[in-house]
């Protein structure tokens, strides 16, 4: 695997993000050093390049990319993974508002937890929600799959339209349009398969918990 480093310190966010896109052409894995909370890393990258991120991460990390594999080694800020095509966008810490909004495929995880409207307008792919969402979590959601391990709270599901939310801990108000129904077996079976895959420990007497809140037929 043909490797390379990239230290960010000094480099504003053009250059970090020229120098990306250049080196992923030649390279199977970047590593970046010192990314220092920029804006917008990797922003529109298609190279199919593993990427990984050391360190904490602003706005808008991997928005609008299409199949690189983005790891981050902290947080991130609003609108991780931001109308992915395909891809997979790991983050290890939390993220803020909006993370995985307008997502068409792939797959974005965010170990912590998230701000609010998580899954806004995502229209296919999955999201992954270690710990807690906040309010509005999958508004005006079109398709995909939304994952929370973790609790919601107020107007879940606003206004969705398609796909589907699951919600292992408590929800505490679904938002117009959203009705909440038990997971079926075929639910929990694909829910352990995907959460298995990346690494999330869930009990198996567990599974049966998830909630799944879908558009009102």
């Amino acid at each position: 695997m043909k490797e390379y480093v990239i230290d960010a310190n000094n480099m504003d966010e053009k250059e970090l993000n020229r120098t990306i896109k250049e080196q992923a052409v030649f390279h199977d894995k970047l590593i970046i050093d010192n990314p220092d909370s920029r804006h917008n890393i990797c922003a529109g990258l298609t190279e199919d390049v593993s990427i990984e991120i050391n360190g904490s991460v602003g706005y808008f990390v991997g928005t609008m990319v299409n199949e690189p594999k983005i790891h981050i080694k902290g947080n991130a800020g609003w609108f991780a993974g931001d109308n992915m095509t395909e891809g997979e966008l790991i983050i290890e810490g939390t993220a803020g508002d909006g993370a995985g909004q307008g997502i068409y495929g792939g797959t974005v995880i965010v170990k912590g937890s998230t701000g609010s409207r998580t899954g806004e307008i995502m229209k296919g792919g999955t999201v992954i929600i270690g710990g807690n969402s906040g309010f509005m979590t999958g508004l005006l959601m079109m398709g995909g799959r939304l994952i929370i391990l973790g609790d919601v709270t107020d107007d879940v599901g606003e206004s969705i339209m398609r796909g589907t939310i699951y919600v292992l801990g408590d929800v505490k108000s679904l938002g117009k349009n959203a009705a909440m129904e038990k997971a079926t077996l075929d639910d929990q079976k694909e829910l352990k398969e995907i959460l298995t895959e990346y690494g999330f420990e869930i009990a198996d007497e567990d599974y049966v918990n998830f909630k799944k809140i879908v558009t009102i037929q």
